[in-house]
């Protein structure tokens, strides 16, 4: 065997295999770890999807690399052939071809797990193989916490690369917000650094841009002091005059919550010819004790349960794993909407809400299907706290108040993800097309709606609702970093 760098030296090796698979190549002239079809390690990995639409999808073979001298060898070899490939974090993107790949290499990222905290300065070096719920392990008791997402399951490499929505958020912006050094494999296979002072455009890019311009082996990341948190759910059954309430609490939790501690996500969903008809919300506040109200138009309601508790972080975010639907196809959508009026309230959220449900009632015959739609507070502060810490692509504004919506369908049979996809179409474009339509009404302010990408589904178009200047941005970027469209024609992702 030869070194990996012994490799990337050798061009006449190179050249010689030019037409040979990326596997078979890597197992000759590297010590990269290389797993086939009927290794255990290749079939944990490939299992280890959110949807199992992901896991069907068959890879070569997996690849382990364990520091980014390796990545960038891979890279190296994949830059000799025309195989299709994809990176993985920790597979929470249900979207087919995103982090899985039929027929090509799968680089995991499970061995670059590396948590490395300055405990003065509470800057870490953090890996991509990392998950939110085994990060927040490794820095308990430190006294520091990342600003991660609300699933301790969801991987760190893609969540940080779509911008990242955290209980956090209005205090410290995106996930992506608090990272200050990207160390990222570039199409060549040359190793870079991104900051603000080291290639600064890329830096923005890939803040929100997603994982078309590199492949990212370390995130150096701002952490903040924390102790305890409360948080936990409220569980609700519906009725109309129980989503009439939650729908009012949200929107004005959304204007009126002056506190950037406190976070509510506010869920319905639907299993079964309705034999799960429930809300329910995740609360959350950044310390002990909950100031007198935060929460009351929530609570106020009635719940049915309610498992909220003075808690660590970690074990916050140990305990969320029990929403994903393990076994079942899951396609996630998005909407972004301006926060409505307290007068037109009803009719936008109630609007909003019957919709989903009306399209939602065609699904309750799916085996195995839960519908959700999420309703997410994007206040101002969001917007605020980003731009007080770097630029980005999303580019948020504080002009308006604004909701995040999150539609999800999970179901088992895999041959009906073509028909559960034109009904998560219907869902998203029907919400989109109701906003539109106030907007030119004046019922709602005609602003900026930026959507979500790390919630955004395959038919979506994330980069044509940035601003049009970031999107040209991204796509120079893209062009000088990538000039041969290495990632832009071989893996999946949005393009910029």
């Amino acid at each position: 065997m030869i070194s990996t760098w012994g490799l990337l030296a050798s061009a006449a090796v190179l050249s010689g295999l030019a037409h040979a698979d990326t596997c078979s190549t890597l197992k000759e002239i590297s010590n990269i770890e290389v797993t086939g079809h009927l290794d255990l390690s290749y079939l944990e990995e490939q299992s280890d999807y959110w949807s199992t639409s992901c896991s069907s999808m068959k890879p070569s073979c997996i690849i382990f690399p364990k520091d980014a001298d390796e990545v960038a060898a891979i890279v190296k070899v994949l830059n000799n052939n025309t195989e299709n490939f994809a990176i993985k974090s920790g597979g929470h993107n249900p979207n087919n071809g995103w982090s899985s790949v039929a027929g090509g290499p799968l680089i995991s990222t499970q061995k670059l797990k590396q948590v490395i905290l300055d405990e003065t300065t509470g800057i870490a070096r953090v890996g991509p193989g990392q998950r939110l719920d085994s990060i927040s392990k490794e820095l308990q008791g430190t006294g520091w916490t990342f600003v991660g997402g609300r699933i301790g399951n969801t991987g760190v490499g893609g969540l940080v690369l779509g911008g990242g929505l955290s209980y956090m958020s209005a205090q410290y912006g995106w996930a992506a917000s608090s990272v200050l050094e990207y160390e990222i494999v570039l199409a060549n296979g040359t190793i870079a650094t991104a900051s603000a002072t080291q290639n600064p455009d890329l830096f923005k890019a890939l803040k929100g841009g997603g994982n078309n311009f590199g492949i990212i082996t370390t995130y150096t990341l701002q952490t903040y002091r924390q102790g305890n948190i409360f948080g936990g759910n409220l569980v609700f059954l519906h009725t109309d005059e129980t989503d009439a309430k939650l729908l009012k609490a949200v929107r004005d939790f959304t204007e009126y919550n002056t506190d950037d501690k406190a976070a509510v996500i506010v869920t319905a969903e639907r299993g079964n010819i309705d034999l799960i008809d429930t809300w329910i919300l995740f609360l959350f506040y950044d310390g002990e004790v909950v100031p007198e109200g935060i929460f009351k138009n929530f609570t106020d309601v009635g719940p049915l349960l309610d498992t909220t508790k003075v808690q660590t972080y970690a074990d916050l975010m140990a305990g969320s794993n029990w929403v994903i639907v393990k076994g079942s196809v899951v396609q996630i959508g998005t909407e972004t909407i301006p926060m409505p009026s307290a007068e037109d309230s009803e009719k936008v959220m109630g609007g909003i809400h019957a919709h989903w449900r009306n399209v939602s009632d065609t699904t309750l015959l799916e085996l195995g299907i839960i519908a959700s739609i999420a309703y997410q507070p994007f206040p101002k502060r969001i917007a605020e706290a980003a731009r007080e810490r770097s630029p980005d692509l999303i580019d948020a504004d504080d002009a308006a108040h604004r909701l995040i919506l999150e539609l999800n369908y999970s179901f088992l049979p895999q041959g009906d993800y073509a028909k559960m996809d034109a009904t998560l179409q219907q869902t998203y474009g029907g919400v989109r097309d109701r906003v539109v339509g106030w907007q030119q009404d004046g019922t709602l302010p005609d602003i900026y709606l930026p959507i979500f990408m790390n919630y955004g589904f395959h038919q979506q178009d994330y980069f044509s609702r940035l601003r049009p200047e970031n999107r040209a941005f991204a796509h120079a970027v893209s062009e000088s970093v990538d000039p041969t469209g290495f990632f832009r024609t071989r893996i999946g992702g949005w393009k910029p």
